[in-house]
């Protein structure tokens, strides 16, 4: 499935005050009107209509947006309310009791609009369903309350922005903690703020489920991820807080402080000690130098180059001020926000975040940039090799992709060094923890930093034997890549070494050499353990692999694949390959290959695709080089669509 298309009109965030409509307290059998042109429904939720501002439909028509769905009450009660139709519905999560009528919505005619995090709990919940965990469960998030059967969306809110729904502004927050994904709403009308909060609270300092904020077994996430939400939907003043459950509250700020406030108690009291959950929002950043800094808060860790010039640059941004991650690895269990860019902004003067750079392509060190992007107009600058991986997530068969593309607007050359207002930044390929990984290197306050990613640990103490080599054999780690790396180490010695998951690292020439040591010795155990000399496997044991390793196509369409293969032998060999492919599906024979000892090659060849459609639809491809018969080594998945799916 591609990305939904964010379809409503989104502009910068802006408080707008228009003439109230209708104030007179309207009220009828389970239904009233609770803010100027707000109409609160009772249903399996409550569900909030406001009424479009003139002129926004047909001449004459009366129109209206709901703030979740319910059961589809509201349908029903539209001349009640004096509408003529609802236009558009906007979901604050994906839970039944908000959503279970939206197949009315949809047969009625009304987009449905829906938060970025969760579009799959709506649009594919049928996958959800099929694949969830029953025996051994220890992912404990309500996924189990999603709707039971698939509905169409017209596309996700545009977080962090205004946009237009049929007449209504609304803009969308993320506000985490009742699920991971849930967002409330900001209505500027009548000289009032109104923000509609889902589930996030019941009422003054209460939720309406604790349950639900469990998203892992012991852990403790939702909950202080609530406390963050509610600090963070405080910034914004409302005047006016409508839940999903539970009655309005006029004291908006006042019930969220003491939301925050008990909900803190609650963190505090299921952990060995307190967290300053607070701080943890208000001043995330550690000053590494005058004008580097490190966001404690993050997952990956973020680095911050700070300019004279107000700007500031970005090394990598996965999940900003996270509490944790559920142990699930679903978008609906991975939320990007920009919560440390207001501390950004208050305590460092910072005006802009122009530039970000990605070490790699793991979704801790880049989930956050697209929203970067798009909500501040940050650049994403990435190296070549990251950058295709990026914009290319179903090429390859890796582990810990972000689930979109991501197209970098600058692409920079291994190798080289590029400006960024007044420094110089050096871009070193650093294969190891992956074979799509790269160094930065730069001067900052008198000091040599070097932003490593997640290549190794910064734990060691001087003198002391690092802890971790954080190689992963299907990052595809190269057997000789922490011997590279510890060489470039030396070459460029620096003074500051910057990690992705450990505390920075003052380098010395004895924690140098160390590593050197270490890739050494590396490369010594995978010599001895592995039967290199007679058959070349590599450290990863792969020797084809087919790509694009996920697809799509409709029946009767084509596919156009190629299969990069090694000769593992030290002698030249034949390549023999056969497609094997479903059921009904053809391919035209490939011809034999011919290799040197250890040669590489792509090869490319099509498939058309028959029957029904499916998910995960297995391609293979049976490979024997010279006496090497290996069978069906490599591997693809396509998805073959209904005919008439977009």
């Amino acid at each position: 499935m591609g990305t939904i298309p964010e379809t409503a009109r989104a502009t910068a965030p802006t408080a707008t005050t228009a003439p109230a409509a209708r104030t007179g307290g309207a009220a009828g059998p389970g239904w009233s009107e609770v803010a100027p042109d707000v109409v609160r429904v009772e249903d399996t939720c409550a569900v909030y209509v406001v009424r479009a501002e003139p002129g926004a439909g047909a001449v004459g028509e009366r129109t209206g947006v709901c703030v979740d769905f319910g059961s589809g009450r509201v349908l029903d009660l539209l001349p009640a309310l004096g509408l003529d139709r609802i236009t558009d519905v906007v979901m604050t999560h994906h839970h039944r009791d908000q959503g279970q009528g939206l197949p009315r919505a949809v047969a009625a005619g009304v987009r449905v609009h829906v938060p970025p995090v969760e579009v799959e709990l709506f649009t594919a919940v049928d996958r959800m369903w099929e694949g969830r965990q029953l025996d051994n469960r220890y992912l404990l998030r309500d996924d189990h309350l999603s709707l039971l059967e698939p509905v169409a969306v017209t596309g996700t809110v545009p977080e962090y922005r205004e946009a237009d729904y049929g007449g209504v502004r609304l803009r969308a927050l993320p506000t985490p903690g009742h699920t991971v994904g849930s967002v409330s709403y900001l209505l500027d009308r009548g000289g009032q703020r109104t923000a509609f909060t889902g589930d996030l609270l019941y009422g003054p300092g209460q939720v309406w489920s604790l349950a639900s904020t469990q998203w892992s077994y012991t852990e403790n996430e939702g909950p202080a991820m609530t406390v963050l939400s509610a600090l963070l939907l405080g910034d914004e003043e409302p005047d006016l807080l409508l839940p999903s459950h539970g009655r309005p509250m006029p004291e908006a700020r006042a019930a969220l402080a003491l939301l925050a406030e008990r909900m803190q108690t609650y963190v505090d009291s299921r952990r060995p000690r307190p967290w300053d959950l607070r701080r943890w929002l208000r001043d995330p950043f550690t000053p590494l130098t005058e004008h580097l800094l490190l966001n404690r808060s993050s997952l990956a860790a973020s680095y911050v180059l700070l300019s004279r010039t107000g700007e500031a640059l970005l090394v990598d941004y996965g999940y900003d001020v996270t509490t944790g991650l559920p142990g699930a690895a679903d978008r609906a269990a991975r939320r990007p926000w920009l919560a440390s860019l207001r501390a950004l902004r208050e305590l460092y003067g910072v005006r802009r975040v122009s530039v970000a750079l990605p070490t790699h392509y793991h979704d801790d060190h880049v989930a956050g940039m697209p929203l970067l992007r798009a909500v501040e107009g940050t650049e994403i600058w990435a190296p070549e090799h990251v950058a295709r991986v990026l914009a290319e997530p179903d090429d390859l068969d890796l582990p810990c992709r972000w689930f979109d593309p991501v197209v970098a607007d600058r692409r920079l050359p291994l190798g080289e060094s590029f400006r960024w207002n007044e420094y110089t930044l050096t871009v070193h390929d650093l294969p190891g923890h992956t074979r799509y990984a790269a160094a930065y290197e730069v001067e900052v306050d008198g000091v040599r930093a070097l932003f490593t990613g997640d290549q190794q640990d910064g734990l060691g103490e001087p003198g002391v034997r690092a802890e971790v080599l954080n190689y992963q054999y299907r990052n595809r780690f190269g057997l000789e890549d922490y011997r590279r790396s510890a060489a470039l180490y030396q070459r460029v010695a620096p003074g500051l070494m910057l990690t992705g998951h450990w505390s920075p690292r003052d380098v010395d020439q004895a924690y140098l050499d160390d590593l050197s040591r270490r890739g050494e010795e590396l490369v010594a155990v995978h010599r001895a353990l592995l039967p290199l000399d007679e058959l070349d496997l590599g450290a990863d044991s792969v020797l084809a692999r087919i790509r694009p390793y996920r697809s799509r196509v409709r029946p009767g369409g084509t596919l156009g694949f190629t299969l990069e293969v090694r000769n593992p032998l030290p002698e030249a060999a034949d390549v023999d390959l056969v497609p094997v492919l479903p059921r009904g599906w053809t391919s035209p024979p490939v011809p034999t290959l011919r290799l040197g000892p250890g040669e590489s090659a792509d090869v490319t060849w099509t498939a058309t695709a028959s029957g029904p459609p499916g998910h995960h639809r297995r391609v293979a491809v049976d490979l024997t080089i010279g006496a090497l018969r290996l069978g069906q080594h490599a591997e693809a998945l396509v998805d073959v669509l209904d005919s008439d799916a977009a």
